[in-house]
């Protein structure tokens, strides 16, 4: 192998390195923080990531010049953003919530079943009509999920539920972006949407954490004197979250789609096996079970839609 492209696969390799690292760790921050930690602020921590989006977005495309910036060019597409800045704020912000309540190994295993309410959303808002074997390949997503909701020891109902309106906010969210930006003139790639999205996203939060977590400065600086670390840990927590889209964005541009849908069905099985190495979390083999169907059936959806296309 020469030179260059022995070059290029240790960059691939560090990305999806990156990659994996940044995205299963932001999950298992977040449950350390809003499960062990004592700290109890799903929205405000939300409002932290944001921020931290907001501001690396801006030095990462001003200064860093990671990508072009693309401008807003009219106040509709800018009514466009913002609407799926607040849609984007509902994913995460359930998704935060959940992870209060479930542990992250069934958080993984309902945000699998993403891909079913994609070609919800899509049927319903773009009559988007798929072959009838990709969708008979969603039927296993969703019968591994109900399984492994059987089979699951620390089952919630609330934190069950504020996971699933994630997961189908997400893909409302990809669903919508598709129709809003659909126009050349509009479109966005993603970090440049991130840059837009996360300011919008911190207006909607702030007013939602004064509401909803009244006492959340109280408690967090109660927090910080009792553990040194606090304040790094959500500092940390934060660049994660941005490095996590960051990485996102880069690995998406330098790989393919089909090595990105398989790494990415990898990625929660193996945000799974740490968190339950982490956490202690107990599992059944039901619950085991139910999430391996679910990763079977994604992974048989997307062999679907990539061959009948």
């Amino acid at each position: 192998m020469s030179s260059a492209p022995k070059k290029q696969a240790l960059f691939i390799a560090s990305l999806i390195t990156l990659w994996y690292s940044s995205n299963i760790g932001v999950i298992l921050l977040n449950k350390f923080l809003l499960s062990n930690y004592g700290f109890r602020f799903p929205i405000f921590l939300t409002m932290c990531h944001m921020s931290a989006c907001a501001a690396f977005s801006y030095v990462s495309i001003v200064f860093l010049k990671l990508v072009p910036l693309q401008l807003i060019k009219s106040r509709p597409q800018f009514i466009k953003i913002a609407t799926l800045s607040v849609v984007f704020c509902a994913s995460v912000v359930g998704g935060n919530v959940s992870l209060r309540y479930l542990p992250v190994s069934f958080n993984q295993a309902v945000g699998a079943t993403t891909p079913f309410f994609t070609a919800v959303f899509a049927y319903l808002m773009t009559f988007k009509r798929e072959a009838w074997v990709t969708y008979a390949a969603l039927v296993p997503v969703v019968t591994g999920v109900i399984i492994a909701s059987g089979g699951e020891p620390s089952f919630h109902l609330f934190g069950f539920i504020m996971c699933i309106s994630a997961t189908a906010a997400r893909a409302f969210k990809s669903v919508l972006q598709g129709v809003l930006l659909s126009s050349e003139g509009e479109k966005l790639n993603s970090m440049n949407l991130l840059l837009y999205m996360s300011p919008i996203a911190v207006l909607v939060l702030l007013p939602s954490t004064l509401i909803m977590e009244p006492n959340v400065l109280e408690a967090t600086l109660s927090l910080g004197r009792e553990h040194k670390f606090m304040w790094l840990l959500l500092l940390v927590n934060s660049a994660t979250a941005y490095a996590a889209n960051l990485t996102n964005f880069l690995v998406t541009k330098h790989t393919s789609a089909l090595t990105l849908q398989v790494l990415g069905n990898a990625k929660g099985a193996v945000a799974v096996v740490i968190s339950i190495l982490l956490f202690r979390n107990p599992v059944t083999v039901m619950g085991i079970g139910g999430y391996v169907i679910t990763v079977l059936g994604v992974v048989a959806y997307g062999e679907a839609k990539r061959r009948f296309k």
